[in-house]
């Protein structure tokens, strides 16, 4: 299966949209404008809250909850590393493993070594683009909230870099 997510430009907060492979809207997500921290909805057609993404603030790494169906689901962490982005999932036995910053990367299990999902994102689009490929069904909402969280934590880093003084 194959989720395709895409952000709308020119909006005061972060809004998502997430198509099936015919096109069809499926999700959407809506970030809180005036919030400490990222703070993310997801919903479905219906408009029924799934998952809920929650960045902790008093932090000294990047931490993130992941909630689905109102309850905690997984806790992502962003390692500090010199070299490439490292993530740690609590609560899964996933892990990360690619390019952050070309925004290509495989979801692995842990056990046993196979790939859950693979991740990439679209360049030369309007607004940030993702393809999400996996096979199991019941790991969609994860996979998803993974890479909205990845997504945050990247922006965030990217408008830290553009804010820090000596910046252009």
């Amino acid at each position: 299966m194959k989720r395709y997510i895409k952000q709308k430009v020119f909006s005061w907060k972060d809004r998502l949209t997430v198509k099936d492979e015919e096109g069809r809207d499926l999700y959407f997500a809506e970030g809180e404008v005036f919030s400490w921290g990222h703070r993310l909805h997801v919903c479905d057609a219906q408009r029924r809250e799934m998952i809920y993404i929650q960045e902790k603030v008093m932090s000294w790494k990047p931490r993130y909850y992941i909630y689905i169906d109102g309850r905690e689901a997984a806790e992502i962490v962003r390692e500090f590393s010199f070299f490439r982005p490292q993530y740690t999932i609590s609560g899964l036995d996933w892990e990360i493993k690619g390019s952050f910053w070309e925004h290509e990367y495989d979801v692995l299990d842990r056990k046993t070594g196979a790939r859950v999902a693979s991740i990439q994102k679209e360049w030369m689009t309007w607004g940030d683009s993702y393809e999400v490929s996996f096979e199991r069904e019941e790991d969609e909402k994860m996979l998803l909230a993974l890479v909205l969280t990845i997504d945050c934590v990247m922006a965030s880093e990217a408008a830290s870099a553009a804010t820090a003084p000596g910046s252009v």
